[in-house]
Order: C-alpha cells, then sequence, then structure tokens
C-alpha cells in the first residue's frame, strides 16, 4: 500500500488543516440570483400539476414507454401531447438529456399524489 507523502512542515506550522477555506461558488452560479429563483420558481410552477392531471399523464406515458417526466417535457416544451409515432425520437434523446443532466428515467411510481 503507498502512504500518503507528509507535508513538509515549516516554522510556525502544526499540521493542521489550512486556515483558507476554499471559495464556495453559490447555488445560483455566477450569474444574477433573481434570475435562478426566478427559473426555480416557474420550473417548480410547470411541473406541479393536479393529481388528476398527473396521473393521466403517468397512464398514457406508460402505454408509450415513456417516463412521466419525458411525457411532461415533450407538453411543456413542444405544447403537444406525444402520439406513438413520436416515441421514437424522444427516446433517442435519452442520451442527450443524460449528459446535460436533464430529466430521464423517473416516473411517479411510489409517489403519494394528493386526490
Amino acid at each position: 500500500m503507498s502512504r500518503p507523502t507528509p507535508r513538509k512542515a515549516r516554522i510556525g506550522d502544526n499540521g493542521g488543516p489550512p486556515l483558507k477555506e476554499p471559495r464556495r461558488e453559490p447555488e445560483w452560479g455566477k450569474g444574477r440570483i433573481d434570475r435562478y429563483f426566478d427559473w426555480r420558481t416557474a420550473s417548480r410552477k410547470a411541473w406541479k400539476k393536479p393529481a388528476p392531471i398527473a396521473l393521466r399523464r403517468q397512464e398514457r406515458a406508460e402505454e408509450l414507454g415513456l417516463t412521466y417526466e419525458e411525457y411532461s417535457l415533450e407538453v411543456l416544451e413542444r405544447g403537444y401531447f406525444p402520439q406513438a409515432e413520436h416515441v421514437e425520437a424522444i427516446v433517442a434523446k435519452r442520451g442527450e438529456r443524460r449528459k446535460a443532466g436533464g430529466i430521464v428515467g423517473q416516473s411517479l411510481k411510489g409517489k403519494r399524489l394528493k386526490r
């Protein structure tokens, strides 16, 4: 096993952790904070739907072989309800969305929805 190499001790160094903490980037990144909260609020509002709508979308998505999020994302982005002929194109986008850190492969199964 390789052992970590010890730090070279300097005068006045007791071997403790560094006093300067690394600079931490805020949750909203380098942009303006108001834009971050505007987007977060709009995103939550877009995804929060009444239970009957969410359950209907979940059933329709399962019939097509998609996840709830993929189905809903198509409705939000494109403005139409995906049909059987659109499924192949949606499934082809999974790799891109996965790389971009987007929504892929999640569903509502096991989540409690209020009626």
